[in-house]
């Protein structure tokens, strides 16, 4: 008996590495590489989008912008090109959950620091408080690292439409008007493609944990 077992040996060896090859294909086959939604309009609560684009089902993309941030300097779209970015919207002023969210961000930036193909955007929902003096302020206060991150002043209309129309991830009752507020705290994750692919709430832990794991699969996507 331990002449045959000896004899096949290496016959065992090769069919046991085989099938091990084998099942390891027909896993991935089965289970393949997770990939993040594309979010449209439409699959937004309500309450965060502009009744004008609530029913667009596909090719939602976020809106050509200019705004200045906190070095005084032009940013557009063109700042984000072929790049992944979280964004945001705060308030110098506030006290209640920008902090949290800012720390959060803060701490997005920290991780992945040596990440090129990642970069954040923080838009000022009160501009004409929130001057480049002030951001720069703010920013070095918090640890912004400027060529990681844009705090972005500008137009009040223009960044509640990004925030209603872009983003789909504020309430607001105004229409971008001196005395309206728009109020969030969601993150949202956005491509390469300028499409919005996760959203999640700036205030929670758990929920920049999971941001950082998406980043990593979008990366995966993408290559």
């Amino acid at each position: 008996m331990l002449q045959f077992f000896s004899k096949y040996k290496f016959f065992a060896v090769v069919l046991f590495v085989l099938s091990a090859i084998i099942i390891s294909i027909i896993y991935s086959i089965l289970k393949p590489n997770k990939v993040l939604p594309v979010y449209e309009p439409d699959m937004v609560n309500a309450e965060l989008v502009d009744s004008t684009v609530q029913y667009i089902r596909k090719y939602h993309k976020i809106a050509d912008f200019k705004l200045t941030n906190q070095n005084g300097e032009e940013i557009t779209q063109q700042n984000y090109e072929n790049k992944i970015y979280v964004a945001d919207f705060f308030f110098t002023t506030c006290q209640t959950i920008c902090p949290i969210m800012t720390g959060h961000m803060k701490e997005i930036q920290e991780r992945l620091k040596d990440d090129n193909e990642v970069l954040l955007l923080s838009h000022s929902v009160t501009p004409q408080i929130d001057s480049v003096e002030r951001l720069k302020k703010y920013a070095i206060e918090k640890g912004v690292n400027d060529a990681k991150w844009n705090l972005v002043t500008g137009d009040k209309k223009q960044i509640y439409d990004l925030a209603r129309k872009s983003y789909l991830a504020a309430k607001s009752d105004g229409d971008g008007g001196a005395y309206d507020m728009v109020h969030t705290e969601n993150f949202v994750l956005v491509d390469k493609k300028k499409r919005i692919r996760g959203f999640y709430d700036g205030t929670n832990p758990e929920d920049i944990d999971k941001l950082i794991e998406d980043i990593a699969v979008l990366k995966n996507e993408t290559k």
